[in-house]
């Protein structure tokens, strides 16, 4: 079985169980992983939305609900430690002009040879970019 690295908002998805047609059949069909920056921004906007795209349309009650699941996020989901991929991610950061959560991103699916999907209202050049040039498989998803 093949490995996807998640953005947050399709990790977000994941958890709510509101996965569009597209997303379940990736979940159906790959296993599952994030990066320790997408699920601290996710953990952010649960604990405090501030009407952002993640979770500032949601209920109180949802948010709660979420927060549950993010602390309790199932060990099918893969989080690679930082400590294994961090001189990378400066690597990459620093050769492709990305940010660090982009960066993380393309070298959480570098270590783990997985593609890494993102939700298509995220989709950057840099990242994108980035991860065309390390051999990473970069795919975008609608909500």
């Amino acid at each position: 079985m093949s490995q996807v690295v998640l953005d947050d908002h399709l990790l977000r998805d994941v958890l709510a169980g509101e996965q569009g047609r597209r997303l379940a059949r990736i979940v159906a069909t790959n296993e599952l992983a994030t990066t320790n920056l997408y699920y601290v921004r996710l953990s952010k906007s649960v604990v405090g939305a501030r009407g952002g795209r993640l979770t500032g349309g949601s209920s109180e009650a949802l948010r709660r609900e979420l927060g549950g699941r993010l602390l309790g996020l199932p060990e099918s989901i893969a989080i690679l430690p930082m400590r294994l991929i961090a001189y990378r991610v400066a690597e990459l950061a620093h050769d492709h002009k990305v940010s660090t959560l982009g960066a993380e991103a393309v070298a959480a699916a570098e270590n783990l040879g997985a593609s890494l999907c993102v939700w298509d209202g995220d989709d950057g050049p840099g990242i994108r970019e980035a991860a065309r040039a390390t051999g990473v498989t970069y795919r975008t998803i609608p909500l």
